[in-house]
Order: structure tokens, then C-alpha cells, then sequence
């Protein structure tokens, strides 16, 4: 039986500095039976080691129909992250996953997807928005608002101005009042009322909102009055996995296990959790 704690070998094969704290890696399984074999869900999350340093949960912030590598994004904030910062492609990291549930791809088909993000919360949106435009022909209108305190804060921005190219798809970039530079063109102001002045409709979408929580509990109010019920607005808990596989008990809310029935919820659900997520 395989060692259920026991890490892949992972190639870096790209890093890209995004802030000057924010990097996203590209990794290449080492094993090339392991890389053929190996599937995920968007939406679902892995563990990466820094050997020596620990291990730390992200996101697997690359689309599943890409099949060369898969992709995670960080924030320099603690041991573990800053080892794994410090790491250089050609070097070997451990990596498990992946864990808990996808996005739930079969109900948002012929929906209007609206994403909304914050900070460092735009690489589990990222995923998704990547396999959405991969399937362009399920999904009806794509409204994607993602904002950061400054110009500085903002992560993947090309990526943005690529997605904004494609039919049906409208980006809003924003930023705090004040976080603004001379050549800034994107809107200012918070992500809800950004959100708010671009007069979308969710009657028939689901939305995926991911941010700060004073972000997520002013936007739901918002959501709600451009038509969305709250069955069909969802976000990722996966800042709250730890083992990922549901034994040592530090992601439970009541009686959920986040990392098995999770890391993705509606808000409709949340609401039916203790209120410490």
C-alpha cells in the first residue's frame, strides 16, 4: 500500500515573480508514469514541500486539460513559503494531492459565470476561468472583477488583458482608493462596488467569489440584488487544510470535514455551518 503521506518528486520547470511577495511555480512530476497517469478537478487543492522546511496547502491554480505541468501560487509569509521562495527551476519539491472536490462544472453549464476576486485570491479563480474559456461553448456571459490594495497587489495581469480578448467576456480591474498610479486605468474602489456599477445580471449565473472575508460578506448583499440566490454563489475554504485527507481534524466546522466534502461550498451551505470559517 502506498504511503499515504509520502510527496511526488516535483521538477520546477517555471517560476514567475508576481509581486514582491507573490510567486506562482510550474511543476513537472519527476516520475513519468506518475505524470501520465495523473488527473485532477479544477478546484481542488494539493500540499507542497519544501524539503528540510515543511509543507504548506495551496490551490492547483492550472487548468486540468493542461496535461505538461501543474501550477501554484504563494505569498512569502512563514517558514515554509519562504523556503519554498527561495527555490530555482531545476530544483525538486514534494507535492500531494490532489484533495477534496472540484468546481461543479456539470451545474454551471449553461449558466453566465461571474468571478470575483481579491489579492491573493485570484489564482483559485484562475483555474476556473482558464477551464471556462477552454469550454467557452458551455457557459454564456464570463463577468470577472478582481481587485488588490495597489497596482502593486495585482497578480496574473497579463493573463487579464488575455482573457478580456475573448467573445463574451468582460474583465474589470480595480484597486483601493489610493492604491492607484499615474498610468492606471482600471477602475477604483472596493470589488463590491466595482461589482455593483457594472450592472451585471446573475439571475442565471453562478458566481465564484474568493477574497478577504470583509470582501466576501459585503459582496454577497450585492450578488443578491443583481439576482443571484445564494445556492448558486460559491467560494473555496482551502485556507483551512491542513493534512488533507481528513485526519487530524483541524479543517472541521461542526460536523464537516472541509477537505473531504470541501474545499468548495455554496453559501447556502456555509450558512448551515458554524459561523469560524
Amino acid at each position: 500500500m502506498d504511503n499515504l503521506y509520502r510527496p511526488d518528486l516535483m521538477e520546477i520547470i517555471g517560476i514567475q515573480q508576481h509581486t514582491s511577495d507573490v510567486k506562482s511555480m510550474q511543476l513537472r512530476f519527476r516520475d513519468p508514469v506518475r505524470a501520465a497517469n495523473f488527473r485532477f478537478d479544477v478546484g481542488q487543492f494539493g500540499i507542497y514541500s519544501a524539503f528540510g522546511s515543511g509543507e504548506s496547502t495551496f490551490n492547483i491554480c492550472s487548468s486540468s486539460n493542461w496535461r505538461d505541468r501543474i501550477e501554484f501560487c504563494f505569498r512569502k509569509v512563514g517558514r515554509v513559503t519562504e523556503a519554498l521562495w527561495k527555490l530555482e527551476v531545476g530544483e525538486t519539491m514534494g507535492f500531494r494531492g490532489p484533495y477534496g472536490g472540484g468546481y461543479p462544472w456539470a451545474e454551471w453549464r449553461g449558466k453566465d459565470l461571474i468571478f470575483l476576486g481579491g489579492g491573493i485570491a485570484m489564482p483559485p479563480i484562475r483555474c476556473a476561468i482558464w477551464y471556462a474559456l477552454e469550454n467557452r461553448d458551455d457557459f454564456g456571459d464570463i463577468t470577472i472583477v478582481y481587485g488588490a490594495r495597489t497596482v502593486g497587489d495585482l497578480v496574473f495581469r497579463d493573463e487579464l488583458d488575455e482573457w478580456a480578448k475573448h467573445p463574451r467576456v468582460r474583465v474589470v480591474q480595480c484597486v483601493d482608493p489610493g492604491g492607484q498610479t499615474p498610468d492606471w486605468k482600471g477602475e477604483i474602489g472596493f470589488v463590491p462596488s466595482v461589482f455593483e456599477r457594472a450592472n451585471v445580471n446573475a439571475a442565471n449565473a453562478a458566481a465564484l467569489v474568493i477574497g478577504p472575508p470583509i470582501m466576501i460578506k459585503a459582496t454577497l448583499p450585492v450578488l443578491e440584488r443583481t439576482g443571484a440566490t445564494l445556492s448558486n454563489v460559491y467560494t473555496s475554504l482551502e485556507n483551512r487544510m491542513k493534512c488533507g485527507v481528513g485526519k487530524c481534524g483541524r479543517c472541521n466546522a461542526g460536523p464537516v470535514y472541509v477537505c473531504k466534502e470541501g474545499p468548495v461550498f455554496t453559501f447556502e451551505q456555509l450558512r448551515q455551518m458554524p459561523m469560524d470559517y
